[in-house]
This record gives C-alpha cells, structure tokens and sequence, in this order.
C-alpha cells in the first residue's frame, strides 16, 4: 500500500485535473444510475396505459444517456491529459535521476534492466494512475450508488441479492497478494530481457566476428523462456481468480429472480420495480466482473512502481556539496594528495585498491605523460580530476581547491577528456564536435576539427560536417571518431586536457599531423598523456610511471633512462605491455615523489 499511495501521490501536480476528472465520473455515474429506475417507471407507466408519462420518460432517458455520453467523453479527455502530464513528468525525472547519478553506479548496471525501468515499468504506472485509477474509482461509484438504489426499493431484496458481495470481496483481496509478487517478478524477467536484445544489439559486430549468432539466438530463448514460465504464474492465477469473481455475483443475480420473481408474483413488488432493481443489479455485476482485469492493473503498476521507486530512490553519491562554489580561477596546477581508490569501496570494504597512497603535482601548463601497464591505474588516476568518482582516502585538488568542495558542472566545464575508445552520439558531425560547447560557431567548429587534422576527412563525407554518423559512430573508422572527440575536447578549451591513449587508433603518419595540432593545443594548459607510443610521450615534459596503483617514478625522458631499468626496458621494447608481462619484480618505489 506505501507504493500504491506514492503512486498516487505523482498526481499531486494535477490535483485540479484529478478533481474535475473525478467530478465528471460522479456525474456520469448519477446519470447511468438513474437510467435503469427511468426502465422502471417506464414500464410501470406501459402497465398503467399512461402514454404521456411514458413519452416523458422515454425522453428523459435519451437525455440522460446523451449527457452520460458528453460527460464521460469530458472525463476521458481530462484524464488522458493527466495521464500524459504524469507519463511527461516521471519521464523526465528518471531521466534527469539517472544523468544525476555518478559514474560508479553505471558500472555496476545493465543498460537493458535501465531501459526496461524507463519504458515497461513506466507505461504500467502511467497507464494505471490515467485511466486504471478513474476505472476503480468508476467502479466503486458504480457499487455504491447501485447498492443504495437497491436498498432504497427494497431492503430486503437488496441483502438477498448481494449476498456474495463480501465473498468477492475475500477473494479479491487474496488475489492481489498473490498476483502482486509474482506480476512483480514478470517485470524483471522482462527487464533481463531487454538487457539481452540491448547487449546483442549494442555488440552486434563482435556476435557476427565470432558467428555467434546461434549462441546469443539461444540465450535469447532462454530469457524469453523465463518470461513465459513467469508470465504463465501469473496467468494462471487469473485464470483461476478472475472466473471465480465474475460467479460469485450470477448467485446474487439468480437469488433476485427466484426471490423477486415470486414477490412480483404475490404482488409485493411491481413489475417496474424487479425491472429497475433487475437493471441496478446487472450495473453493479459489471465492475464485478472486471474487478480482477483491475486489480491485475493495479497490481502491475504497483510492481512496477516498485521498481521505479528503487532506482529513484537511490541517491547519487557524487554531488555537488550544499556550500559548493564555482571552481576558482587558475590556469590548471592539479595536485594528488596520499589518494587511494577503489572501485566498489562503498560497498564492499575489502575491495582491491586501483590507486595506492598516490601524492602527484603536475603545475599548470606542464604535460605529464602516465605510463604503466594495463591496470596500473593510469585510467582511473585522470578520473579522479574531474570527480568521475571520489578517492577512498586522500584529496584531488585544481587550482588549490578541492573537486569535493566545488561545483562539478563548473569543474568539468574545464577538463575535456578524450578516451581510447570515444563515444559519438547520432547525430551530425559539426552536433558532435560543438557537444563540448553549446552554441559554437561553424567556424569555431572547422578550426577545432583542422586543428584535430580531421577537416580534411570531414570534407570528403557525403554532407560533409552535415553528415550524421551512426549510432555510436561507428560508420566512422576508429581513427576517424578519435579525431573528432580531439576536436571536440579543443573547442572546449579547458584549464585541463586529458589524453587517455587518444591516438591508439591513428596511424603514424596522421599522428604526426596530430601531433602538431595537439602540441599548439597543450600550450598553456595543463595535460595528462597516457600512450603507449613512445612518439605520443615524447609530447610531455615529464612522465610518471605506474606500477600496480601506485605512483614508482616520475622525472623527464632523459631522467628516466638513466634511473630506471624498468622505464629503459619500455623504450627499448617500445611495447610496455609486454615488457609488466615478463617483469619478476616490481620496481621500488622512489621515495620523495
């Protein structure tokens, strides 16, 4: 019931629709009431030859069923705007709750159980509180309003034809508890559902590599599978319930025809009236009948509420602080104080740190290139510098302030990033490039992407910046998308430039175009390289070398080969990854870095 109220509850801003809705279902309702007792005294009036008071009747009735007609057209309207409003409303607040949450958390999701909360769930909560509300609230007017027009002919018939009422009722709420987990447990088969379309889809070329178009075809059975084991819980449940509802009732009915038959009989009762009280029965057998079809609506909203509500409910971990200020004004010195970091510490304290006791000063307009091999924390290190995640002990620290204690929209406003593996939305290529700034120029735009040596390539597409690149770009080459997040992180022009293998997908000779472009681009900002190309850290002033999380060496190339074997073994091999392979010990750490 708490997830049924906060249901109710999203129709707080629509409290005026709410109210007329419900004002015009009472009227409706006062309207189908009153048609049967006009039957009544209609056939009444043909029993005592009054043709006057029988044409009256007879108009009244068309009246009142054109003004039931008007009145419940005007409250499907109002309510379908409600149910709109709020499918508007709730949409835009998963939405904005999701792109609130920090990084970790996507880390630890299936994009396709994401989906499924945002979509399935969504129109189940939707479609119940904009018309699966109105229809119970319907249906209980329905029932009262009958019952007293029932009683108010005759009591005595009135108990003896709803005598099973109290047993529907039972049975009713029996149903509901035992629908609800298993209608519940059906929405998460669906969600794991979605999430195996979306990875067979979103990976569509590794299945096709692999030809393993059988092996994603019967994991997909699998799941579909699931949701009919699933599905047929639920399905057998109403089978078996809703029958049962929907007889219950056709005892009363049949009560009033062996009873009232013989009442009209002995004339205790008229002709008109059995036929009104035959008609007010028949009203209130229909919400009966669907009592279980509305039930199952609430009870799926409900679970579906559920869900929502636990995704909605869970605080974002990195937010801007109540006292947060913009970040000051600098030129990007990054400083790293004792920092270590692991990723699922919140949850799990015995997580393997990625980061150890890493103390790191890089002043402003100096490059620094990371080098260490897969897992050494190069990655998750520049992550910590626009607050992607929070250090587990330790602080990070622009321009003297610390990233916890500023804005991050005004942090991240001055790191770009470009990653190995860069991600472009559908849309045009100049849409991509000025996604770093709202509102760029297409002059500012052809210069950042000439800058990134992409111009000419641009140039030469179908529709040139105009031309839309497939969903994640991949109608692009790997070289290509990386030369547009380039431009990208250049038309943003930040304190801060991060690099994170950003040319492994380049050739040597476009390196060396990009090189140029990227050298006028670090001057005077601070830049962090991770390569594996001896040509890509040749661009830094300093390099730091990485080693199982923790920072072992830092000094120019020069420096370097002199003082470290480890380092010297990298430039001989110029394959680092290689070189941790086959490496027996780690290096001391050099003290005093």
């Amino acid at each position: 019931m708490a997830t049924f109220f906060r249901l109710c509850g999203l129709l707080r801003d629509y409290k005026r629709g709410v109210w007329w809705s419900g004002l015009l279902a009472i009227l409706a309702m006062v309207a189908t009431v009153a048609i049967p007792g006009l039957t009544g005294a209609a056939i009444s009036a043909i029993e005592d030859g009054d043709r006057e008071r029988l044409r009256l009747l007879a108009v009244v009735i068309v009246a009142a069923a054109i003004l039931r007609l008007a009145l419940t057209v005007a409250r499907r309207l109002i309510a379908g705007r409600v149910s709109l409003g709020v499918e508007v409303d709730l949409r835009n607040r998963v939405y904005e709750h999701l792109l609130g949450q920090e990084l970790g958390f996507f880390d630890a999701q299936q994009t396709g159980q994401l989906m499924s909360r945002a979509t399935v769930d969504l129109q189940s909560v939707r479609f119940f509180l904009g018309y699966g509300l109105v229809l119970i609230s319907q249906a209980i007017l329905t029932v009262v309003f009958a019952a007293i027009a029932v009683i108010v002919i005759d009591p005595f018939l009135a108990l003896v034809s709803l005598f099973p009422i109290p047993f529907v009722i039972w049975i009713a709420q029996r149903y509901g508890r035992r629908s609800r987990p298993a209608l519940q447990e059906v929405q998460q088969r669906i969600a794991e559902l979605t999430a195996d379309v979306e990875e067979s889809v979103g990976g569509v070329r590794v299945v096709k590599a692999f030809a393993a178009e059988e092996q994603r075809q019967q994991r997909f059975g699998r799941s579909v599978g699931r949701v009919f084991t699933q599905s047929m819980i639920a399905t057998r449940l109403r089978a078996f319930y809703n029958p049962f509802i929907g007889f219950l009732p056709q005892l009363g009915l049949a009560a009033l025809l062996l009873v009232g038959g013989r009442m009209v009989v002995n004339g205790s009762l008229t002709l008109g009236e059995f036929a009104a009280f035959y008609g007010y029965l028949l009203m209130l057998l229909a919400p009966v009948r669907t009592l279980g079809w509305t039930l199952g609506l609430a009870q799926r909203a409900t679970a579906s509420g559920a869900r929502l509500f636990e995704l909605l409910d869970r605080e974002p971990r990195i937010v801007a602080a109540p006292d947060a200020k913009p970040l000051p004004e600098g030129s990007g010195r990054v400083e790293l104080r004792d920092v270590t970091f692991a990723y699922g510490a919140d949850a799990d304290g015995d997580a393997q740190p990625a980061l150890r006791d890493v103390s790191l000063t890089v002043d402003a307009g100096t490059t620094l290139a990371l080098v260490g091999a897969t897992g050494a924390g190069k990655t998750t290190l520049v992550q910590l510098i626009p607050r992607l995640y929070d250090p587990t002990a330790g602080a990070v620290l622009v321009d003297g302030a610390d990233v916890r204690s500023v804005d991050p929209r005004t942090l991240r406003a001055q790191i770009a990033v470009v990653n190995d593996d860069p991600f472009l939305f559908s849309d045009t290529v100049h849409a991509n490039i000025a996604y770093a700034r709202a509102g760029a120029s297409r002059e500012e735009v052809v210069e950042a992407a000439r800058r990134a040596q992409a111009h000419d390539f641009i140039t030469r597409l179908p529709d040139g910046y105009d031309t839309r690149v497939g969903e994640r770009g991949l109608t692009l080459s790997g070289g290509q998308r990386q030369r547009i997040a380039i431009a990208r992180a250049l038309l943003a022009d930040p304190r801060v430039l991060i690099l994170d293998d950003a040319t492994s997908s380049i050739d040597a000779s476009t390196e060396r175009e990009i090189k140029r472009g990227l050298e006028a681009a670090m001057a005077g900002r601070t830049t962090f390289v991770i390569a594996h190309r001896l040509s890509t850290i040749a661009l830094a002033d300093e390099i730091a070398v990485l080693d199982g999380g923790r920072l072992i060496n830092r000094g120019t190339h020069d420096e370097l080969l002199e003082r470290s074997p480890f380092y010297r073994q990298i430039v001989e091999k110029g394959l680092p990854d290689q070189v941790f392979l086959t490496r027996k010990a780690p290096e001391p750490e050099v003290a005093g870095l």
